[in-house]
């Protein structure tokens, strides 16, 4: 129980950090031209702590270290290019399809296992603030964490301004009975990281899509259609929770195959803790479905209440052309230029007439309006 306790307090959602500033400190790359630009974090991690050195260590003085005293090197980096991961691939013995993958990013969310180290693909999600939803609104923005598990290194790879790791690595050093677990427990960490980021952005949408569901259906409405939404602003959120799906739906298989299937490179102590990430993980792809299928009836309302809308300007219209009809017909006849009509040189004929034609429009509008069409 303690180490349970011990894992939800190391794998609470970090921080935002900007890219910028986690790439400028405390990594200095300027003090060893060798090391790759895109290395944000370089360390050795001996029983649970961080080997402390006066000079940053590239990833070849780490991986030596580890080889000479034992532990594991932890290298996170951002975006790098092909030429700055090729020193780090050979070093570690990455498989080429895995750093092809890493390098060029846009990948969908695996596990794939290679002969000595395990390569993991996660999405991240993070909710962009507005503060009302357009139809050009961006809801959730994406990012790419990619994780490379060996027996005594982690690497991680990021694309994206979102999902920076700086506090969760400084969360897991503060644990090092945790850390001591080697690099399945970074990788559990940084799963369950990524899935309470789901959590978070599902809540924070959770509300759009009830904003938008109560603007549609709230009785505040002109003609039977919302004021203020369209269907663009409610296809706009669809297409974002789409997004959504695509991060949460291919990861639920790399989980349940992390909980339940033995690995030579996970520890059998953290293994079970991915059950508590994959139950997390369903009950997240739960709600997405949820949205998806809520924004589809909520699509169809709207556009059912348009057309609503429509019919009842039709009938309205067809109402008033109806009423309009009797003046215009009477008008027509005795418009025309005939010597003997009824009543025509009868001086009551003029207001006899006119006295008629009112009592038949109103006696249109009137059975009209009973009928609901005005």
């Amino acid at each position: 129980m303690s180490m349970i306790r011990d894992l939800r307090a190391v794998v609470r959602p970090s921080s935002r950090v900007s890219p910028r500033k986690e790439q400028s400190a405390p990594y200095d790359t300027t003090r060893d031209p060798a090391t790759p630009s895109a290395v944000v974090d370089c360390a050795v991690y001996r029983d649970g702590a961080r080997v402390r050195s006066a000079e940053p260590l590239s990833p070849q003085e780490a991986m030596r270290l580890v080889r000479r005293d034992g532990g594991f090197v932890w290298i996170g980096l951002h975006e790098p290019t092909e030429p700055e991961f090729a020193g780090i691939a050979r070093e570690f013995g990455l498989h080429p399809l895995a750093v092809e993958d890493a390098v060029q990013a846009h990948q969908r969310p695996k596990l794939e296992r290679y002969d000595d180290s395990l390569f993991t693909v996660f999405k991240t999600i993070h909710y962009v603030e507005h503060d009302r939803l357009t139809a050009t609104s961006e809801v959730v923005e994406t990012g790419e964490v990619m994780c490379f598990t060996g027996r005594d290194f982690f690497i991680t790879v990021r694309h994206g301004g979102q999902g920076s790791l700086r506090a969760l690595r400084h969360r897991l050093q503060d644990d090092p009975e945790l850390l001591a677990k080697g690099p399945s427990a970074v990788l559990h960490a940084i799963a369950d990281h990524v899935v309470d980021g789901y959590i978070a952005v599902a809540d924070a949408v959770q509300v759009d899509i009830d904003e938008v569901e109560t603007e549609v259906f709230s009785p505040g409405r002109r003609g039977g259609v919302s004021r203020g939404v369209d269907s663009a602003r409610i296809y706009q959120l669809k297409r974002e929770v789409l997004e959504f799906k695509r991060a949460v739906a291919p990861l639920l298989r790399p989980m349940q195959l992390l909980s339940e299937r033995p690995m030579r490179l996970v520890d059998p102590d953290i293994q079970k803790y991915f059950r508590d990430v994959a139950d997390h993980l369903a009950r997240v792809q739960e709600q997405v479905l949820g949205f998806d299928e809520l924004l589809n009836s909520i699509l169809q309302a709207n556009l059912a209440q348009a057309s609503v809308a429509q019919n009842e300007d039709m009938r309205k219209i067809t109402a008033w052309a109806a009423i309009i009809a009797v003046p215009t017909m009477v008008c027509g006849v005795y418009g025309m230029n005939f010597k003997y009509m009824p009543e025509l040189h009868w001086r009551y004929g003029y207001p006899v007439i006119m006295g008629v034609t009112v009592a038949l429009c109103l006696g249109i509008h009137r059975t009209l309006k009973r009928n609901g069409w005005l």
